[in-house]
């Protein structure tokens, strides 16, 4: 947690439970005992009226009547106090005005000393969610979305799927919105059932006059992470057996996902005297694996399934013909550099 974060947390802490001992507030904040005696020392020096009492029953507290207040904070602002550090999603959300001026509130509010400290942190963290190698999406159903999660009121709206038909209307009670990867996803109820729908595949939405409660046991983490649990079990339904050169390692978190690289690392073994190496990693389709693996070039070769293999062979077959490397004969004419059979015989 950074220390600006930690003074706050712990100037609130004395001041909505009282008097507490520097074991109490470390274990709270997850730190040391030390660190706890810092922080007081920190806040007395910013000017917070904090002093300790003696004995068995003594501790920490703020001096009588000091209070830090939050105050001015209208409806909007209030509920973009956990994107005050994300300017990004909060533009997404329609809320960037809300965000700059809570930031100023918040600010405001700190002593001095702790201000200039919370200035100094902002000016060398940024968050930047999205990926690399990609525009990022246009979500114009975002904050009409979000205004129907808060104000629990379902929304008509038309979506673009994967499967036939293409295009189909739903009305749903929206539960919740994730930002995963840059990617903004809506968790709502339809027909009895929660789902996940891409934001960006919205082509159309209207909030509607129902009104709907959430379930009072639903937690949108615990939702999340269990909808990604599943997701990657759907996904991976193969398995494929290749063989990696030292380079073709080096490169591989730069081209796959993370679950392929976690398997090769796990399964790796190393294979012949020039330091290939052969792991086992799963696979979605034959096709999806053959577009990926080809970005490794000649560091990879696909020994099993021979499905798989016979793609990628099929591949480099096409690209070397389009670039005049095989004769009509599909006999080889100057491809060097590739692995070939006799890496099968390693």
């Amino acid at each position: 947690m950074p220390a600006p974060d930690r003074l706050l947390l712990t100037l609130l802490l004395l001041q909505t439970r009282g008097r507490m001992s520097a074991r109490r507030l470390a274990d709270e904040l997850g730190v040391s005992v030390r660190t706890a005696y810092r922080d007081l020392d920190r806040l007395r020096a910013t000017g917070v009226p904090v002093y300790a009492e003696q004995g068995r029953a003594g501790g920490y507290q703020l001096l009588d009547g000091y209070r830090t207040r939050l105050t001015g904070l209208n409806e909007r602002e209030a509920r973009v106090l956990f994107l005050a550090g994300l300017p990004t999603p909060a533009a997404d959300l329609g809320l960037a005005d809300e965000v700059a001026a809570t930031r100023l509130k918040l600010l405001a509010a700190l002593p001095e000393g702790m201000r200039e400290e919370a200035t100094r942190t902002d000016a060398v963290f940024h968050l930047d969610a999205p990926g690399w190698y990609r525009e990022a999406e246009a979500t114009p159903y975002l904050p009409l979305l979000v205004d129907a999660v808060f104000g629990r009121r379902a929304v008509d709206v038309r979506y673009r799927r994967w499967r036939e038909p293409r295009e189909v209307e739903r009305r749903l009670c929206p539960y919740g919105v994730v930002l995963k990867s840059g990617t903004w996803y809506l968790v709502a109820a339809a027909g009895g059932r929660t789902a996940t729908y891409r934001i960006t595949h919205i082509l159309d939405a209207v909030l509607s006059d129902e009104r709907f409660e959430r379930p009072e046991d639903f937690v949108l983490s615990a939702y999340w992470s269990s909808y990604l649990d599943d997701f990657e079990s759907r996904r991976y339904t193969g398995t494929a057996t290749i063989r990696l050169s030292p380079r073709g390692r080096e490169r591989l978190a730069a081209n796959v996902p993370p679950e392929v690289v976690r398997a090769c690392a796990a399964t790796a073994t190393p294979v012949g005297g020039d330091g290939w190496s052969e792991a086992v990693i799963p696979t979605e389709s034959t096709a999806h694996a053959c577009g990926e693996l080809l970005r490794l070039g000649v560091d990879v070769e696909v020994v099993a399934p021979e499905e798989l293999r016979r793609a990628m062979a099929d591949a480099v077959g096409v690209l070397a013909r389009t670039y005049g490397h095989l004769g009509p004969g599909g006999t080889e004419a100057g491809v060097s550099g590739v692995r070939g059979a006799e890496a099968r015989d390693a």
